[in-house]
């Protein structure tokens, strides 16, 4: 069942109290106890030493696992009464309120976080006052989001105008909606109504977004494993050869490769495989003079023409 992004954090609460009170709990029965699979209860093993009582990083859970067994190594110091300092309590209480404003939020969920900011704001006294100047406001990508939990939480379909940095376009499609989940970015994982197969959106190329009244009904499918990243090349998927200056090895770092060369001017020489090598085409129009592509042939002469076409284009506009 896909679990949206509220159900998670309280889940992951719960996980807290729950392995706080079993020292050694077997990963197979507390999965068992949450409703999830092993994988699922592992992912939330790998995010909850990222957590603690200071946002200043210190006092972080130190939860690790065998692979069978899970072990929680300070828990007597985690449960120490928490102290805010006048500063956390600002954030947190801008933060808050943000999150209340949020499109598509369950109002069970509003309601509770008012009510526990109410609490928060007589507590911090001066500091909470102050906090009542601040305000934040969320670029579109927060009110996607929060259309797109809905979504799942309710098991509607939504329909999107999408942009398809590939083939430069917008196009408009219905989306069962199965999962959100972020790697480096936030993205939907869904069954796209218009390709009849399973898609990754990524929510700041969402154009526009509306939750329709048809149900959705993904078909049963196994959630990939992005324990590995995103992207994540196949043997025999197409070579694609590109060479960067020193301007362009920040390549390397962003894009899986299977090798890269050191060039004698200081730039690199990245092998790297995709299953659409045409997509490749958008990042050698971004690099300019510092990179090329250098095989497929084809594509390097598809990326030259569109360099010219775009300096043509921008010669008519001036």
């Amino acid at each position: 069942m896909a679990t949206n992004a509220i159900d998670q954090t309280r889940r992951m609460l719960s996980l807290v109290t729950y392995l706080r009170e079993r020292p050694g709990a077997h990963v197979q029965d507390v999965a068992r106890a949450f409703g999830i699979t092993e994988d699922e209860l592992i992912s939330d093993l790998d995010v909850l030493p990222m957590c603690g009582t200071s946002f200043r990083g210190g006092d972080l859970l130190d939860i690790d696992t065998d692979g069978d067994r899970i072990w929680w190594h300070n828990p007597d110091d985690v449960a120490e009464p928490l102290r805010l300092a006048a500063d956390e309590a600002t954030a947190l209480l801008v933060a808050a309120r943000a999150v209340a404003t949020l499109p598509g939020l369950r109002e069970s969920d509003r309601e509770a976080l008012v009510r526990a900011t109410a609490k928060l704001e007589t507590a911090a006294g001066e500091s909470g006052a102050a906090s009542s100047r601040l305000s934040v406001t969320f670029e579109a990508e927060g009110g996607v989001f929060a259309d797109v939990d809905r979504a799942i939480s309710e098991r509607r379909r939504l329909w999107l105008r999408y942009y398809s940095p590939a083939r430069d376009e917008l196009t408009e499609r219905e989306v069962d909606p199965i999962r959100l989940f972020a790697v480096g970015h936030t993205y939907m994982e869904g069954w796209c109504r218009l390709s009849e197969a399973r898609r990754t959106f990524r929510l700041d190329r969402v154009a526009e977004i509306r939750l329709l009244d048809a149900p959705a009904a993904p078909p049963e499918l196994e959630l990939r494993d992005l324990s590995a990243g995103l992207v994540q090349p196949a043997a025999e998927d197409p070579e694609v050869v590109i060479e960067v200056g020193t301007g362009g090895r920040w390549v390397a770092e962003y894009y899986p490769h299977d090798r890269a060369e050191e060039l004698p001017d200081g730039g690199l020489r990245i092998s790297l495989r995709t299953p659409d090598p045409a997509s490749l085409r958008r990042l050698a129009l971004r690099l300019g003079g510092d990179g090329r592509i250098v095989t497929p042939p084809e594509l390097a002469d598809s990326a030259r023409e569109a360099a010219r076409d775009a300096l043509a284009a921008y010669e008519d506009a001036v």
